[in-house]
């Protein structure tokens, strides 16, 4: 009898252990372009998921934006992967190429929401290994946020239409004491709009050339980095703005510091919760001597990596996050246009502020939107940690535009002809 109940008491221990590693799964999961409001939705979306998948629990880890591209590499270098990460586009094929990503399109399949995901998010999502590989959660796209009261106090009454008349809106409100005309990004993140510049001065959207030669040292690129350094010289932009990131010239910007600032509807966010809608509005961004535009269209999203062992809960996690209802609360949260079909639709879109990204969207001839080359295995060394360096050399005077261009047409073109040998069909 004894014997009996020893057994019985080890067949419902083994009950209560596997139980309780049922209940112990946990997706590993990391972000990385932190900030305290989208840190704390995603922890809302996660307890949600949590609580409609009992015995699923997910461990977030919060990676700091500004370093967050060394200290990931770190980990993953280490062993230390997670099962789902934020997936910015220039890491994607970092990643990606070396086979540590798992290709997410089996799972979306299953999702019962997968038929409205659009196809710009199929496709951004393959660029790299041409397998789903991340699944965006949003794009950032770029326009002219302008202060109407220091315009106004300029003697001006309508945003820059062209380069040059950015310039020029430039100079006359920074005559305005202890007021400047633009909130320049010289630190993180500021390769995306400094490439947006040269390619709007150069009247040209194209990364390379067919044999795969980078255009970034241009005779139109080289000019439009240059005049940027010239506003940072003539003192139409803050002396300080040489190391700003985005905090700073979002600060810089609702705080009447300077008057044009070029982002994301992600910076409406903080624009908004600080200013009275009536003082400020945005425009798309001026055209170059082409007449035409060259905005940037960045993204970011979720990838699983290939070593999870928890995959299918993983990818659940994933749809649950990007599922149409969850997606529009981040894309308002975050500040990004949605992935789904019918987004658009949304009340919180057909206002006055969101009309500068819109009327870039609905204005193809003249606005073109250029996405970064993802799809070259080391960008993100490059935009995260190189090229800002090299601006920032340019503002200082350090190097001069051209120098800097070259180096950067190496970089690149070295980068594209290596992949397209790989590549070749």
């Amino acid at each position: 009898m004894g014997t009996l109940k020893t057994l019985l008491a080890a067949v419902a221990g083994l009950a209560i252990s596997a139980s309780a590693a049922m209940a112990d799964t946990t997706i590993k999961m990391v972000e990385v372009i932190t900030s305290p409001p989208r840190t704390e939705l995603l922890k809302k979306q996660i307890a949600e998921f949590e609580a409609a998948n009992p015995g699923i629990k997910v461990e977030l880890v919060s990676l700091p934006w500004g370093q967050a591209f060394e200290k990931f590499l770190t980990m993953v270098q280490a062993g230390d992967t997670p099962d789902v990460v934020e997936m910015p586009e220039r890491w994607l094929a970092l990643y990606a190429n070396n086979g540590q990503l798992e290709d997410l399109a089996p799972y979306m399949a299953k999702w019962p929401d997968a038929g409205t995901i659009g196809e710009r998010a199929k496709t951004f999502g393959s660029v790299a290994g041409g397998k789903q590989y991340m699944l965006p959660y949003g794009y950032y796209i770029r326009a002219m946020f302008w202060n109407k009261k220091l315009f106004k106090e300029a003697g001006m009454d309508k945003p820059p239409a062209t380069m040059d008349e950015f310039v020029e809106a430039s100079k006359k409100i920074s005559a305005i004491q202890g007021k400047y005309g633009y909130c320049l990004r010289g630190g993180p993140g500021s390769y995306t709009g400094v490439n947006m510049f040269m390619n709007i001065a150069a009247g040209n959207g194209a990364q390379f050339t067919e044999d795969g030669t980078s255009t970034a040292n241009s005779e139109g690129a080289v000019k439009g980095l240059q005049m940027l350094a010239d506003l940072y010289k003539n003192g139409y932009a803050p002396k300080d703005s040489v190391s700003w990131g985005f905090n700073e010239i979002v600060t810089g910007f609702y705080s009447g510091t300077c008057a044009m600032l070029d982002q994301d509807p992600d910076a409406l966010i903080g624009v908004a919760e600080k200013m009275p809608a009536e003082d400020f509005a945005v425009a798309p961004m001026p055209v170059g001597p082409n007449g035409k535009s060259y905005p940037t269209l960045g993204y970011a999203g979720w990838s699983m990596f290939a070593d999870s062992e928890h995959k299918e809960e993983s990818a659940k996690l994933i749809g649950a996050l990007t599922a149409p209802e969850a997606n529009l609360e981040w894309a308002k949260t975050v500040g990004v246009i949605p992935i789904h079909n019918g987004a658009d639709k949304d009340p919180h879109f057909a206002t006055e502020q969101f009309k500068g990204w819109f009327d870039e969207l609905n204005d193809s001839a003249k606005y073109e939107f250029v996405t970064p080359p993802v799809h070259l295995e080391n960008l993100g060394n490059f935009v995260d940690q190189v090229a800002i360096k090299n601006f920032q050399e340019v503002l200082l005077g350090q190097k001069d535009a051209k120098t800097v261009a070259d180096e950067w047409a190496a970089f690149l073109t070295k980068e594209q002809q290596d992949w397209l040998a790989k590549n070749k069909k």
